[in-house]
């Protein structure tokens, strides 16, 4: 396909706010469907043990540490900017280049692991080598996949983002309902889903983007690249790294049963953010795009105020219907403690809901000045969360401490969020 024909490709609605209410309503719909199907994966906690439910957790949110934001973020970026400034060539080579070494990285990584997996399997109390293998198979394809869906993304292609989305929780829910029932293979079987899940998701976005990717690629200065590569990749890496780490942290102090109740409050409360994304991933590329034709665009005030309301009212439903919905999903032995739990884990949601937005515009519009503080905020949180869980760990009920944490994440989560709206509103205005 000629160069021509690529940039001919429509990309952008011309009825800017139709467009984004249209789209982002689809993302919203696809991911209110797959979440429901992967709540699906959460019923067999009924059907297997406590602690290999907690393992199934941690191993989710070892696959969740991975920087899938980054990487989607940065493909986006790059894909939206390349489509407005003709360097299809060089987005072809981007994308070839980033598939290669994500798979580079991960196999070095997945030999060390594998090399040292006697006290990884200790550590994390798992029960053999078999579902760290298949844990590291969900990595691979949790690298894949945010790299495609970024293109996806970039040229506003969220139909088949949509049902990429889709075709995650159908794959989660259906292969790991089989592999338990049928086999009784537990987080194992569970873990599995989540590969296909991942794995179908890739190969959509794969196929779906072939027409860049397989462009004839063309050399590219990797100096200005890495200039907006690396800020992207640092400042979404603070907001995955407050997301999703709180878990393993978790894991390192309290046994597999204590750990699920925790790992339950976790599940529905990031369903929350999960609901309210889209209307963020939908408006980054549009950002984009208006900022390389040097258009103005008002869609922050739209998003900001939409995420706002939505995970609101969201974190006040959970609290309301919550305790139902755990009972309903979850084993008796601890809705209790997972009902205390999640006014706090939701709760935490809100300020990383509302950053998060105002972090895609600001990354977007180039503007790179927040990237540095949300590092040392991201790299403080690493520090504190583990200090506070072993100085009350054994001092205070289990319950306790963990409330704590969540405290502690909802504390940063809002220092995330003041630092946002400084460096949206309040910053003198300066060249990126």
């Amino acid at each position: 396909m000629s160069a021509e024909r690529l940039a001919a490709i429509p990309t952008v609605d011309h009825k800017p706010h139709a467009a984004f209410f249209r789209q982002s309503g689809w993302l919203m719909m696809s991911g209110i469907i797959a979440g429901i199907l992967t709540l699906g994966v959460h019923f067999l906690a009924k059907k297997i043990p406590e602690a290999q439910y907690s393992i199934f957790g941690t191993m989710l949110m070892v696959t969740a540490c991975i920087p899938t934001i980054p990487l989607q973020m940065i493909y986006a970026q790059q894909t939206a900017q390349s489509l407005v400034t003709g360097r299809l060539g060089q987005l072809s080579g981007m994308i070839r280049l980033g598939w290669l070494w994500t798979f580079i990285l991960w196999a070095i990584a997945a030999a060390i692991i594998c090399f040292y997996q006697a006290p990884i399997i200790q550590e994390w109390k798992l029960p053999g080598s078999h579902i760290l293998y298949v844990t590291l198979a969900a990595v691979l394809m949790n690298l894949w996949m945010p790299l495609f869906a970024g293109v996806l993304q970039g040229r506003q292609d969220f139909f088949w983002l949509g049902w990429g989305t889709i075709a995650n929780g159908a794959g989660r829910a259906f292969i790991a309902i089989f592999m338990v029932l049928a086999f009784g293979s537990g987080a194992t079987g569970m873990v599995l889903g989540a590969v296909i899940g991942l794995g179908a998701w890739a190969l959509i976005g794969i196929w779906r983007s072939r027409d860049l990717w397989m462009a004839k690629p063309e050399k590219f200065d990797g100096d200005p690249l890495l200039r907006q590569i690396i800020p992207l990749f640092l400042g979404f890496g603070a907001c995955q790294f407050l997301f999703t780490t709180d878990t393993i942290y978790a894991m390192a102090f309290f046994s597999g049963d204590k750990m699920a109740p925790y790992v339950a409050a976790g599940t529905f409360s990031r369903a929350l953010l999960w609901l309210v994304l889209p209307l963020a991933a939908v408006m980054f590329p549009k950002i984009v795009h208006a900022t390389a034709k040097s258009e103005k665009s008002n869609l922050l005030g739209i998003v900001l105020i939409g995420t706002g309301v939505l995970a609101i009212i969201c974190t006040a439903g959970l609290c309301l219907v919550g305790p139902l919905a755990v009972k309903i999903v979850f084993k008796d032995a601890y809705v209790s403690e997972t009902t205390a739990l999640l006014p706090w884990y939701a709760g935490a949601m809100i300020p990383l809901a509302l950053g998060n937005v105002l972090v895609n515009d600001l990354m977007a519009r180039g503007k790179f000045k927040i990237v540095p503080p949300m590092v040392l905020l991201a790299l403080a949180y690493g520090f504190t969360l583990p200090a506070m869980l072993h100085r009350y760990f054994g001092h205070a009920a289990d319950v306790k401490v963990m409330e704590m944490a969540l405290q502690l994440l909802g504390g940063f989560n809002l220092v995330l969020l003041a630092l946002a709206i400084w460096f949206s509103f309040f910053q003198p205005k300066s060249r990126a």
